[in-house]
């Protein structure tokens, strides 16, 4: 499998080159040459079939014979390690709770699997594109869970130094311990800005020709193929599960709504029913960072400066992923129109939601999956023989300052959460300016 630059200007390359350079020269997002339909077992059959066996069969064929099959089994065994359960909430509504890794966050999937890949690369000496440092640099920018997860995967891996960027006082205090309390190779920068700011910041990074030939520099965001596409994993599973409810009795499709940010969520989703998995409708399910949603009713894609809401790791005014979704489309608005749509729910409806649901089913959401149950509610009402299921993408305790006042009780604190609350935070502060995060890359190289 090959994939190539959705800029077009650049050569197509493998998944290994893909992983380890992130964005392609030409400063586009890779994607799969080809699109391989899953074979008709996995979906007839799938019941009876582990996770793991489900997850190789379904990310073979993009990597093709560049990690060994017995290397490939263990680095997909050990991403989905955790449970990923599909509780109902309502009698036409389940949650997947994306919430059970250790980091708390959908992003311990992808950050397990890429870091796995990476640290394959590296110490079986493949990674021979690795910068005058011997090591690889591992630049990413977070608005909440992809520092936390990135954090976890790639702490203490042998070859490889973690810069993480994440905006001042705009993560949860949870997040933050996450992405601070390691120490090692992990690197964590304040921002003074937004999460624009920072990926602006990572953005300039990755096209400064001076700095890389001095560094090597990759992404792990989800604009890496190698973060992007093991999320295709949970999709599978959550049907797997659909399957043994009264709502999937008899084989029918889920509608599926994604909390979305920047968008590499749902993307993978609508990669993984491209390749076959059934799913009625996705909804993306934005807070008052809406420029999608305004998209899909315009047609005019506009980004704009992001906004600070409670559900902050959606907080993306211009989403890198979204484009590979309109590949997926083949760039065809109506076809796009027909499977996906995308919605704004405000802050005030977001805390209603969460009491509302708390209070009715005696289930607790997080601020984002507010913003889904919703937005898939809404769905539902204009559409009485639909079900559907929501991605619960982070544990509510990482927004306790959140969702305790609005329940009015006290969030349990998993033990991963306990073993981090009073490690002292390690981070550099630095202005939204890429001469400073140029100059920290420089000095600690």
């Amino acid at each position: 499998m090959n994939y190539y630059s959705l800029n077009k200007q650049s050569s197509d390359v493998s998944f290994k080159e893909a992983t380890i350079l992130g964005q392609a020269p030409d400063k586009g997002l890779y994607f799969p040459e080809t699109i391989p339909l899953v074979d008709k077992d996995i979906i007839s059959n799938i019941e009876n079939i582990s996770n793991e066996e489900i997850a190789f069969r379904v990310i073979k064929p993009y990597i093709g014979n560049e990690i060994a099959d017995d290397e490939l089994f263990r680095i997909v065994s050990e991403t989905v390690n955790f449970p990923i359960p599909l509780e109902k909430v309502t009698d036409t509504i389940s949650s997947l709770e994306l919430f059970h890794g250790p980091t708390l966050a959908f992003k311990d999937v992808g950050a397990r699997f890429m870091s796995r890949c990476l640290g394959y690369f590296v110490n079986n000496g493949q990674a021979a594109l690795s910068g005058p440092t011997g090591k690889i640099i591992v630049l990413v920018a977070t608005s909440g869970d992809t520092g936390g997860a990135v954090a976890n995967g790639f702490y203490d891996v042998d070859g490889v130094e973690v810069v993480i960027l994440y905006p001042s006082g705009k993560v949860s205090s949870v997040q933050e311990k996450q992405l601070t309390t390691l120490g090692k190779n992990i690197h964590a920068l304040e921002v003074n800005g937004t999460f624009d700011d920072c990926q602006q910041m990572v953005k300039q990074a990755f096209a400064d020709e001076e700095l890389n030939k001095q560094l090597f520099l990759t992404s792990a965001n989800s604009i890496n193929v190698a973060r992007w596409l093991p999320q295709q994993f949970y999709y599978f599973f959550a049907y797997k599960q659909w399957l043994n409810t009264p709502s999937g009795d008899g084989g029918q499709p889920p509608v599926i709504c994604v909390p979305s940010g920047n968008f590499g969520n749902i993307c993978a989703g609508v990669l993984a029913h491209t390749s076959g998995l059934p799913v009625e409708h996705f909804i993306a399910a934005c807070n008052a960072n809406d420029v999608v949603p305004q998209f899909m009713q315009s047609q005019n894609y506009a980004p704009k400066k992001a906004v600070a809401t409670i559900s902050n790791a959606m907080d993306v005014g211009n989403p890198s992923n979204f484009i590979r979704i309109l590949e997926l489309f083949h760039n065809q608005f109506p076809q796009l129109k027909e499977k996906f749509s995308s919605v704004s729910i405000t802050d005030g409806e977001t805390k209603a939601t969460m009491k509302r649901v708390f209070d009715e089913y005696g289930y607790t959401l997080d601020p984002h999956g507010a913003v889904g149950f919703l937005a898939l509610e809404r769905y539902l009402n204009g559409h009485p023989s639909a079900k559907g299921i929501i991605l619960e993408t982070a544990h509510p305790v990482k927004f306790y300052d959140v969702v305790e006042p609005v329940i009015n009780q006290t969030v349990p604190l998993p033990e991963a959460v306990k073993e981090i609350i009073d490690l002292p935070k390690k981070s550099s502060f630095i202005d939204a300016s890429y001469q400073q995060l140029k100059d920290f890359l420089k000095m600690n190289r």
